[in-house]
């Protein structure tokens, strides 16, 4: 995964083989796979460059670069999860949402041309928001009219396959097995809305459902997890015997 984003970053070819051969040093150096490495490692390997190796400073900030790529995580990844889970928004609608669409006065997000090139609006997380405007204040040098602008070209939004690289690596982190993706955390809002005792009609509205019956699935998802879900009773430590034999 850190050679798809090399790549998808654009990255010369020169780097991305350096960056590979330094994670695979570092790795070796440990004997230990280096997503389970951390600081500790990073300022023994770096104090070994300097003492034992003999490199210039130059050169060790080179490899710091390769092992700050791959084990520093993307803050702007856990927003882009962060809002997905929070709005119940599509991953296309996501990527396309302007700046002037969060509207924190009314502390809603205001969706544009979702499904049928309908416009609605959803919720905005308090959470979320102070989240977006961190991320914004650290992360945005330049002004731009999208949420959520590419890395390369500032009057573009970013590609939706950023969302899809965002949950596969999110989901490789947790060690999870089963397949995610960005549509799973939409899944996901609607459902524990529903479990919190949210309106159905309300849902639907919020997901941007035109017909009620889009908007049933997500009963049935909770109904199976109710299903899976053991009695209070079954936690209490009862007498179990008859009463002819207490």
């Amino acid at each position: 995964m850190m050679l798809e984003e090399l790549q998808r970053r654009n990255y010369a070819q020169n780097t991305i083989r350096h960056y590979i051969r330094t994670v695979e040093d570092f790795a070796r150096r440990f004997r230990c796979a280096p997503d389970r490495l951390g600081p500790r490692q990073i300022r023994e390997y770096q104090a070994e460059l300097f003492q034992k190796r003999k490199l210039s400073a130059n050169s060790v900030g080179q490899h710091l670069a390769a092992l700050r790529f791959f084990h520093i995580k993307n803050p702007g990844e856990r927003i882009l999860l962060m809002a997905l889970y929070a709005s119940g928004a599509r991953n296309a609608e996501l990527t396309h949402l302007k700046v002037s669409d969060i509207d924190s006065q009314r502390m809603v997000v205001h969706i544009r041309g979702g499904k049928g090139r309908k416009d609605r609006d959803v919720m905005l997380s308090p959470k979320l928001l102070v989240a977006l405007r961190t991320h914004w204040r650290y992360y945005h040098r330049k002004s731009s009219t999208w949420l959520f602008p590419s890395n390369y070209r500032k009057d573009r939004p970013i590609d939706t396959k950023t969302v899809w690289y965002a949950c596969q690596k999110a989901a490789q982190r947790a060690g999870l097995q089963k397949r995610v993706y960005p549509h799973l955390l939409r899944h996901c809002f609607a459902t524990h809305l529903y479990e919190a005792g949210a309106d159905l009609r309300a849902i639907q509205v919020l997901l941007g459902h035109e017909d009620l019956k889009d908007t049933l699935l997500y009963v049935h998802l909770a109904i199976q997890r109710l299903n899976s879900t053991a009695s209070p009773l079954d936690s209490l430590s009862l007498d179990d015997k008859p009463p002819d034999e207490n």
